[in-house]
């Protein structure tokens, strides 16, 4: 799936069929328009919220015939994140690949489970992680029988609430792990715990930041958008608006035809 560049979007966490469909069917038409593979992602659940009261989605079974009803209404293929793994063989019944959060990317289990339903694995690499550490995550979800395997860089923590991208890092992680490196442009722009125990964002940043990964030759976008961040019940503030979505495609698109790197 991941040979061609690839954008993987959606809401952060699956809210109402309404929400969720209008999403999916922008991003259908944008795949049409601009000959662009697209991948619908999002959560049944966030497992890591800061605060025990935080919305965390729809649960495993209500979440998964959410994403079923996106992927009739769109045609579009869906991804999910997975955190334990007994979830793997449920959520890889449903969804075309499965995602393995940053913050347990060496979760062995984890990553052994969702290779082992031979879905395709979408590894983000963890915020405090070199680009060559992720082959033993990449290694282990191919031992298992995942059918394909990418690795999704989305910032190195420097400091605190901060998380900056190391422009190096895709050709690094091609180099180490032999999968496409993909750049998460949202989660990158995260200012971790700085809004009363919750995430904040510089969503002004994203285009830069996806400008310059498509320069530095990431393999697909990864981002999370929303008709309105500011209502969205998970990471509004680093999302990108689903009308502004458009623009940054092309751009991204004329910027890789202008450095020669034109999708097959």
């Amino acid at each position: 799936m991941f040979e061609r560049f690839t954008l993987i979007a959606g809401p952060c966490v699956l809210e109402d069929d309404a929400l969720n469909v209008r999403v999916g069917r922008e991003l259908a038409r944008l795949s049409a328009t601009l000959g662009l593979p697209v991948v619908f992602k999002a959560s049944f659940d966030k497992a890591n919220r800061s605060k025990l009261e935080a919305p965390r989605g729809p649960g495993l079974e209500v979440g998964l015939e959410a994403l079923e009803r996106v992927r009739g209404e769109t045609g579009l293929p869906v991804l999910t994140d997975v955190h334990e793994p007994w979830q793997a063989e449920r959520a890889g019944a449903v969804v075309d690949v499965l995602q393995i959060p940053a913050f347990l990317c060496r979760q062995t289990d984890l990553l052994v489970a969702a290779g082992a339903t031979g879905r395709i694995v979408n590894v983000k690499k963890g915020q405090w992680m070199a680009p060559e550490e992720m082959s033993h995550a990449v290694g282990k979800a191919r031992a298992a029988g995942a059918s394909e395997v990418c690795v999704t860089e989305r910032g190195t923590f420097f400091g605190y609430g901060n998380l900056v991208v190391d422009m190096r890092s895709f050709a690094r992680i091609r180099a180490a792990c032999g999968v496409p490196a993909i750049f998460d442009g949202t989660h990158s722009v995260q200012r971790p715990g700085l809004a009363d125990g919750a995430s904040g964002g510089d969503p002004e940043h994203i285009p830069s930041l996806v400008a310059a990964a498509v320069a530095a030759g990431c393999d697909g976008l990864f981002l999370e958008t929303h008709p309105e961040p500011t209502r969205a019940p998970s990471d509004g503030p680093n999302m990108l608006p689903l009308d502004r979505l458009p623009e940054l495609l092309e751009r991204v698109l004329a910027l890789r035809a202008t450095a020669g790197v034109v999708t097959p």
